[in-house]
C-alpha cells in the first residue's frame, strides 16, 4: 500500500475506495457513547496539511490501545478510505501500528519540498531581522529568534482553517515581511 497524505487520500478517494497508509499524529481523544449506550472513542488525527476524526468502536480489536492514545502518539494508519457525505473522510478494514522514531522526525519535518520552501521563508525572515534599523526592534528580534526559533518555525498558522500544516507561521511571516518592504518608503 501507497504512504500518502491526508489531502492525497482525501483526493483520491473522491472516485471511490483508496487502500493506503497514512503517518498521523494523534490530536485528540474522546470518550463517548452510542445511542443505545456502547462506548467508543474518537480519534482526532493529523498530518502536516490536513486532518480526520477516526471513530473505534468498542468491539474493534484495537479499541483498548486506540483509547490509551494520547497527544504524544504517532501511529501509522493503514486501511482503505473513502469521503462520507456526512462524516468526512473515513477508513474502513484498518489497523494501526506506532511510528518509529524515524517517522515521526519525518513526519514532524514534512516533505522534502515543504521543508525546502519553509527553509528559505526562515532565511529570508533572518536576513529581514539583520536589516531592521532600529537597534532596540532587531535585537528584540534577535532576541525571539534565537529562544524561540524552533518553535515557531513548526508552528502552524490559522491551523483550523486554511493553513494548517506545520510551519505555515513562517510563511506567513515571510510574506508579511515582503509586503512591508515592498510598501515601504
Amino acid at each position: 500500500m501507497n504512504l500518502l497524505t491526508l489531502t492525497e487520500i482525501r483526493r483520491e478517494a473522491q472516485n471511490g475506495a483508496v487502500p493506503a497508509r497514512v503517518h498521523v499524529q494523534v490530536e485528540a481523544v474522546t470518550a463517548k457513547t452510542q445511542r443505545d449506550g456502547k462506548p467508543y472513542c474518537e480519534l482526532a488525527l493529523a498530518d502536516a496539511c490536513d486532518r480526520m476524526t477516526l471513530r473505534v468502536w468498542n468491539d474493534h480489536p484495537t479499541y483498548k490501545s486506540c483509547s490509551a492514545f494520547t497527544t504524544e502518539s504517532f501511529i501509522e494508519l493503514t486501511g482503505d478510505f473513502r469521503v462520507h457525505p456526512q462524516y468526512g473522510l473515513e477508513a474502513d478494514k484498518w489497523m494501526v501500528r506506532p511510528l518509529s522514531e524515524q517517522e515521526k522526525k519525518e513526519l514532524l519535518e514534512g516533505r522534502a519540498d515543504l521543508r525546502a520552501k519553509q527553509a528559505s521563508h526562515w532565511e529570508f525572515i533572518l536576513q529581514s531581522i539583520g536589516t531592521i534599523v532600529d537597534r532596540r526592534l532587531r535585537a528584540l528580534s534577535e532576541t525571539f529568534v534565537n529562544k524561540w526559533g524552533d518553535r515557531f518555525r513548526r508552528a502552524a498558522a490559522a491551523r483550523k482553517y486554511h493553513h494548517a500544516r506545520r510551519g505555515g507561521l513562517v510563511e506567513h511571516t515571510a510574506q508579511m515581511m515582503r509586503i512591508a518592504r515592498a510598501i515601504a518608503p
